[in-house]
């Protein structure tokens, strides 16, 4: 099964994305794939504060900041993942290495290993920011930052079994059902 879940900043998407794949992979193997690469130390405490939240829970974690799919040669066949965050994992495509310059093709690499992800996991869930529905207009790089987010979350909520949107806390299942 396949879950996808999207809300703002600490709106406890991440909680409910952790208790799904918990539920979803019965006691099997059960991976975290973590797409932040931490650059300062606010950056440091937010992912202090999501291994916390974490534990005891079974995950092994892996720090996979770009090509996420590769998580699925670190794992045994039927493994369930957790991907948090494609928001990370697409600003991470974009400027690999350093790069000065956005790579054009960053949305679809993410894409497509998000997809063979989804395809290929016995369970995966999906975890992303939305914070393209305001209607302030931003500097071009925000812009398209934005737009390819869009894009890749809706190929994602097109492909899972479960979507999930949360606000101030409040699940709204826009797809599928919400987990037992």
């Amino acid at each position: 099964m396949n879950v996808f879940v999207s809300g703002g900043s600490k709106s406890g998407k991440s909680d409910l994305a952790q208790e799904a794949a918990v539920k979803l992979s019965r006691g099997g193997p059960l991976y975290y794939v973590a797409t932040m690469i931490p650059y300062d130390g606010e950056d440091r405490v937010r992912v202090a504060r999501h291994v916390a939240r974490r534990e005891g829970m079974g995950f092994v974690t892996l720090e996979l900041g770009r090509e996420v799919q590769s998580c699925l040669e670190l794992a045994p066949p039927n493994a369930s993942f957790l991907v948090d965050s494609v928001t990370a994992l697409l600003l991470n495509e974009m400027y690999p290495d350093g790069a000065s310059d956005a790579d054009p093709r960053a949305a679809e690499r993410c894409i497509r290993g998000l997809i063979e992800i989804a395809d290929r996991a016995e369970n995966a869930v999906f975890v992303s920011d939305y914070i393209y529905s305001d209607a302030r207009r931003y500097d071009s790089f925000t812009e398209k930052y934005r737009r390819d987010l869009a894009r890749i979350d809706r190929a994602l909520a097109e492909k899972c079994d479960a979507v999930f949107e949360l606000t101030a806390g409040l699940v709204t299942v826009h797809k599928g059902e919400r987990l037992p």
